[in-house]
């Protein structure tokens, strides 16, 4: 795989969220939405990025913008994620990895200094056609956890001063 850039085609998906209930891409027909994928829920970094990105919600959601989380975790993971954490955002299960490779965020990345096989943290802004077709508008591939929801609502204009 490549990793995506803006103007592609997004990759489209249908996963179970949290409690199990499938959802698409082309559920969010006629929004745009962010797309993060994060390697584990309930670990550090991952909580951080989970944390901000739900503190954050309203102002995308203001913007016409949803956000959904996918990670190789299973919905009954996620779920406890959601509820001790007190999340906001849609949380999906990609424990096939298809939806993380589709996206070029699963290969190869250092942990501690040794390469592991794994989600590469990335993230999308989509926008999502009338026909529930994605058109990929912002790419950030290897991005950290900490600073990275300010910076990217900071990028769309929606970080009030």
């Amino acid at each position: 795989m490549s990793q995506l850039v803006a103007g592609q085609a997004a990759p489209a998906f249908t996963l179970p969220d949290a409690d199990g209930k499938l959802v698409s891409l082309s559920d969010f027909a006629a929004r745009k939405v962010v797309v993060y994928f994060y390697p584990a829920a309930m670990t550090p970094g991952c909580t951080t990025q989970a944390v901000d990105f739900s503190d954050a919600r309203d102002d995308f959601l203001e913007a016409g913008i949803d956000v959904i989380g996918i990670s190789p975790d299973a919905p009954e993971k996620l779920a406890m994620f959601r509820q001790r954490k007190e999340l906001k955002i849609t949380l999906l299960s990609d424990q096939t990895h298809e939806v993380l490779q589709a996206y070029d965020a699963w290969g190869t990345r250092m942990l501690y200094g040794k390469p592991i096989e794994g989600v590469l943290r990335s993230t999308f802004l989509i926008d999502v056609d009338d026909h529930g077709a994605g058109t990929i508008k912002l790419a950030q591939y290897n991005v950290r956890a900490t600073g990275h929801v300010n910076r990217l609502r900071r990028d769309l204009g929606l970080l009030h001063l």
